[in-house]
């Protein structure tokens, strides 16, 4: 059960932050790229309801890589910190205007990207867990 457990909670961990990176990329390239979706027969582009359901997607998959971790090996509690404080920044990113909404993304984004990358960490550098549990 536990190879399983760690199997899921990196899988989470990789997922939560590839679907974070692609929707930062995804949000900075967007003024760039919106001109020429028409052209390819795409209309809907900047849909703000997509956007909170990803970050809500990504909420969702980094809670549960980190609460296994947490729980299962390292019980510290700064990786969730750093994810709540991202997806807080990244939630309001509109509130500081257009001007520093992409600053505010990357910001947001490099936040939650680095809960996971602490979670992985502190979960692979756990040498006695296994046999403890």
């Amino acid at each position: 059960m536990s190879k399983v457990l760690a199997t899921v909670r990196n899988m989470f961990d990789k997922v939560g932050i590839t679907v974070t990176s692609l929707c930062a990329i995804h949000c900075i390239l967007l003024p760039a790229i919106l001109p020429v979706l028409p052209l390819m027969g795409l209309s809907v582009a900047h849909n703000h309801a997509f956007e909170r359901i990803m970050l809500l997607v990504t909420v969702v998959l980094g809670f549960v890589a980190l609460f296994i971790g947490f729980h299962r090996y390292h019980r510290k509690l700064y990786p969730f910190y750093s994810l709540f404080l991202g997806v807080f920044i990244y939630w309001q990113r509109d509130v500081w205007g257009h001007e520093y909404e992409h600053a505010v993304l990357i910001v947001g984004a490099s936040l939650v990207v680095l809960a996971h990358v602490m979670n992985m960490r502190l979960c692979n550098s756990c040498k006695s867990c296994d046999d403890d549990h």
